[in-house]
């Protein structure tokens, strides 16, 4: 099963938004794993993400930033 991972901090609104529009997704039945990052915990993943969080990354290194619908996910989770 693939692994994708979330970008964010547990203070941040829009990263709550995107939490959920993961969360639909899998439910509805995307097949991966997705990982949340808080990018707090770390000083190379705040200077990568800090601007840009939420971030939502593919295995093969691509990534879906901030703004995202849940047909932009749904789309990328099946990608």
């Amino acid at each position: 099963m693939r692994l994708y991972r979330l970008y964010g901090t547990s203070a941040c609104h829009l990263c709550e938004l995107a939490e959920a529009l993961v969360v639909t997704a899998l439910r509805n039945g995307a097949q991966c794993t997705v990982e949340d990052i808080d990018i707090s915990e770390s000083d190379d993943l705040m200077a990568r993400y800090g601007e840009r969080i939420p971030v939502l990354r593919h295995p093969d290194g691509r990534e879906l930033n901030w703004p995202f619908s849940a047909q932009d996910v749904e789309r990328f989770l099946a990608a």
